[in-house]
């Protein structure tokens, strides 16, 4: 099987000096955030949620909710923004989001979501950014 290729690539070692330690860790090397340690867990202005990696908008904050679960969630993506894979890891089956653009881990979607879409979006915060609408 060939490898994937994406819009935004670069070699290992370009990536660890764009992104911070942790983005790294989880972007590149599918890591997790603690929970509860994001920042973006508790942004309520509106805006967009960016890709850390490669700026890619990713989601509105008009579909961020509180989820209790320590982690940025959402109900569902902006249209072409993310990519899933299943991914097998720790024992279980899940789905793996990420970013259409550069290939970057976000996170992962579960079925337990709310309305309407039913699916809870469970990002890393360390995986994105945020940039506020205009005021």
């Amino acid at each position: 099987m060939s490898p994937k290729h994406f819009e935004v690539e670069h070699g290992d070692e370009e990536w660890r000096q764009r992104l911070s330690p942790s983005a790294y860790t989880v972007l590149r090397q599918h890591g997790t955030e603690r929970a509860f340690t994001s920042p973006l867990n508790k942004e309520k202005r509106s805006g967009t949620f960016l890709c850390a990696g490669c700026g890619q908008a990713l989601f509105s904050s008009n579909d961020k909710f509180e989820s209790g679960t320590g982690w940025p969630s959402f109900v569902r993506p902006l249209e072409g923004a993310v990519g899933i894979e299943t991914d097998e890891t720790l024992g279980m089956v899940r789905t793996e989001v990420h970013c259409a653009r550069c290939g970057g881990h976000l996170g992962h979607v579960f079925e337990d979501g709310p309305r309407p879409t039913g699916e809870r979006y469970c990002m890393n915060g360390v995986a994105l950014d945020f940039r506020p609408n205009s005021e």
